[in-house]
C-alpha cells in the first residue's frame, strides 16, 4: 500500500506513538545460543539514538512482541522504553487493548514489523513501515518499505521520516551542533 510523499508526510505528521516490534525490527532476528543456554541478540546503536530523538520529540515509544528476552528488558531500558507488550503471538487483540486506554487513535500510531504476525497492526495503524527484508506479506501491507534490514537501522529511518515530517528533525539536531 504505497503513500505518494504527500500522503505519507500527512500521516507521518499526526504521529503520536511508535510501536516496535523486536525479532526482526529493533534486530537481525538471528538468535545465537550460548553453550550456557542463553541467547544472545544484537541491537543497531542508531536506533537507539533515534528512539530517544523520537521521545525528546514527545513521541510515545512501545515495544510489541511475541517474544520476552532479558536482552530486550535491558536494552529497552537503557533506552527509557517503560511500555513493553511482549509475550503476545496475537498482536491484534494487543493492539486493540493500546486503542482502548483511550489517548489515541489507530492513525496516530506507526508501526514497524517485519513478519506476519505484524499484518494485524499494520493494516490498522496510521503509518506502517517494514524493513527492507521483511517477508512479501509484509512489505506489500506496508506504506513504506525502509532501505534498511532489521537490527540495521531500519527503526532510525522510520523515525527519521516521522521526525521530519513533524517538523522536528532540525530542531533535535541543532542540539548537537553546539
Amino acid at each position: 500500500m504505497r503513500l505518494t510523499y504527500t500522503d505519507l508526510a500527512d500521516r507521518a505528521a499526526a504521529i503520536r506513538m511508535l510501536l516496535l516490534d523486536v525479532d526482526g525490527t529493533l534486530t537481525s532476528g538471528s538468535l545465537a545460543y550460548t553453550g550456557l543456554e542463553q541467547i544472545t541478540v544484537t541491537f543497531d546503536i542508531k536506533d537507539g539514538l533515534g528512539i530517544k530523538l523520537a521521545q525528546q520529540a514527545g513521541i510515545d515509544v512501545r515495544i510489541l512482541s511475541g517474544r520476552a528476552s532479558h536482552a530486550l528488558e535491558r536494552r529497552a531500558a537503557e533506552l527509557g522504553i517503560d511500555r513493553l507488550v511482549t509475550r503476545r503471538s496475537d498482536k491484534s487483540n494487543a493492539f486493540r487493548e493500546i486503542l482502548e486506554e483511550g489517548d489515541l487513535e489507530a492513525r496516530e500510531i506507526a508501526y514497524v514489523g517485519d513478519d506476519l504476525p505484524d499484518l494485524s497492526v499494520m493494516l490498522r495503524c496510521g503509518l506502517a513501515f517494514a524493513p527492507r527484508d521483511a517477508v512479501e506479506e509484509v512489505r506489500q501491507a506496508a506504506h513504506r518499505v525502509l532501505s534498511k534490514e532489521g537490527g540495521r537501522g531500519c527503526v532510525r529511518e522510520a523515525i527519521e521520516i516521522i521526525l521530519r515530517a513533524r517538523g522536528d528533525w532540525e530542531r533535535l539536531v541543532a542540539s548537537y551542533r553546539v
